[in-house]
């Protein structure tokens, strides 16, 4: 095996953007895998161009033209961007493979459009692909380890990716670590609750810790863990031993759980500014949310009265939930999640649709045998701007004028003002300003409003919203195809469409698909 040339493109943002929210975050929100893999390819004796696309970029421009391998990390929203990419390198000669969230879900689409479709990622997986790194067409290979890599490169390995992706943040810099893979938590529709819960090297963790304070008067970390804090005495007795208490600023996604007063006054002392449990729902999860069997108004109370006790010790809070499953019917989950804002006016709302992504969950399984999953083209499945799922309980109509209702509430004058003045800093309160005034507040009321009215007025929406028709409506391909822009002359042919039941046509339910 010769040296290769090899290109790794992580995709940030599925197409060009200019949203205010995007423009300081998204380069805040780099994989670490893809830069894994590049510290792999170099440690191989390879040649290595990494570009994180942001969306602020002109892709054309920054991607290398001469390569001979080309890897890939997506989520399912970027699929097409990713596709369009692989068509283009595939046209220069080049070999490509991609790996990443979709890669996972979708493997049978994306073995379609490239030459190797990369689940669990290890580095024998990845000699594998350099060894052979050869095309394989019509029907790309499929591989994957048997479980996530023991130990990944640390952030000193991957500073050399780290810090150009890094230099694109005009304010806020994050930099990625990750603690944890898996999680111990048996959510339905989650992608990481089929992954054995596995810590990392504290070892390397410490060193990166004390790394960072090299390159930063004060770094900010955040932490990639599905769910940091699963172990949570040792990974802040790490922390304390690597660094002083408060030098360094994190931001972690964990559990209410997880998040018991002793608990928030030890990561205040540490430097935690920011945490982002999953509420999820009103009528399930209760473990995961500390609240037991509690369900409707005493789970709402009960949250809301804890989520403002961290708020006394962790200056941001996003609260996430999922609109649309099965355990909700009529309008008391929109009224129940109304009532938490009003008791918890400091909480940042992040809603999802509920979305079925292929293989990355068993419960999806049962919505295709039900025949509730719409083929939505991927590049609408971001948890927003589609819902893959028809409701069990809700009319179309019905459903949206609730999430529409809901969400003008979340993100009305009254309600951002309130959320202002229940946080403390300026940073936290600047932060829920911009979300709520970009696409996370506005931009998402406006887009269901528009979807809303289109399903009285559009003829193609409500035939296609109940699976009478295959025919994807021009609202959704014009937006692609305007979103896109130089790429969609890449886009292959047949590309927005995919068979949403094909993991239910495998028969196979092993699952070995996944990245970081």
């Amino acid at each position: 095996m010769g040296k290769l040339r090899i290109g790794i493109i992580d995709i940030v943002s599925r197409g060009p953007t200019r949203a205010l929210y995007a423009r300081v975050m998204n380069a805040n929100l780099a994989s670490i895998m893809p830069q894994a893999i590049g510290v792999w390819c170099k440690e191989e004796g390879h040649d290595v161009a990494f570009v994180c696309y942001t969306g602020f970029e002109d892709l054309l421009k920054e991607l290398p033209d001469r390569v001979d391998l080309v890897f890939i990390g997506a989520f399912t929203e970027a699929a097409h961007t990713a596709y369009a990419l692989s068509a283009l390198f595939r046209a220069k000669g080049a070999v490509t493979a991609i790996g990443g969230p979709h890669a996972r879900c979708y493997p049978e689409d994306a073995a379609r459009y490239f030459d190797y479709v990369l689940g669990f990622t290890d580095r024998e997986t990845l000699r594998d692909v350099l060894r052979d790194c050869s095309q394989h067409r019509p029907d790309g290979v499929q591989m994957g380890a048997k479980q996530q890599p023991r130990t990944l490169p640390g952030v000193r390995e991957r500073w050399q990716f780290i810090e150009p992706t890094l230099k694109k943040a005009p304010f806020i810099k994050m930099v990625p670590m990750l603690g944890s893979l898996g999680c111990p938590y048996t959510c339905s529709f989650c992608i990481d609750a089929v992954v054995p819960y596995q810590p990392m090297d504290f070892e390397v963790l410490r060193e990166d810790l004390r790394f960072l304070l090299t390159k930063f008067k004060r770094p900010l970390v955040a932490w990639h863990d599905p769910n940091f804090g699963v172990r949570f005495d040792d990974y802040l007795d790490m922390i304390e031993d690597a660094v002083p208490p408060g030098s360094i600023h994190f931001a972690a996604e964990s559990s209410l759980s997880l998040l018991s007063e002793p608990h928030l006054k030890r990561l205040k002392r540490n430097g935690f500014q920011a945490v982002l449990p999953g509420v999820e729902s009103w009528f399930e999860l209760g473990g995961k949310s500390k609240t037991g069997a509690l369900q409707g108004m005493d789970k709402v109370r009960q949250v809301a009265e804890h989520v403002n006790l961290i708020l006394k010790y962790i200056p941001y809070i996003q609260t996430n939930f999922v609109t649309g499953l099965d355990s909700d019917e009529g309008a008391e989950p929109f009224e129940l999640t109304k009532r938490f804002l009003d008791l918890a006016p400091g909480a940042f709302p992040a809603y999802s649709l509920l979305t079925a992504f292929g293989r990355a969950a068993a419960l999806n399984l049962d919505y295709q045998r039900a025949g509730r999953v719409l083929p939505f083209p991927f590049y609408f499945l971001n948890n927003n701007q589609a819902m893959n799922v028809k409701p069990l309980h809700y009319s179309w109509h019905d459903f949206y004028d609730r999430v529409v209702d809901l969400t003008r509430y979340s993100f009305s004058a009254r309600a951002i003002s309130r959320r202002l003045f229940a946080t403390e800093g300026w940073n936290s309160r600047w932060m829920n300003l911009v979300r709520a005034v970009s696409t996370e507040g506005f931009g998402r009321v406006a887009y269901h409003t528009e979807i809303r009215k289109r399903l009285d007025t559009d003829p193609q929406f409500l035939p296609y919203f109940e699976q009478q028709t295959g025919e994807l409506p021009e609202f959704y391909i014009d937006m692609v195809r305007n979103e896109l822009g130089l790429l969609w002359e890449w886009l292959p042919a047949g590309a927005l469409h995919h068979d949403p039941y094909a993991y239910l046509k495998s028969g196979q339910n092993a699952d070995v698909f996944s990245i970081v």
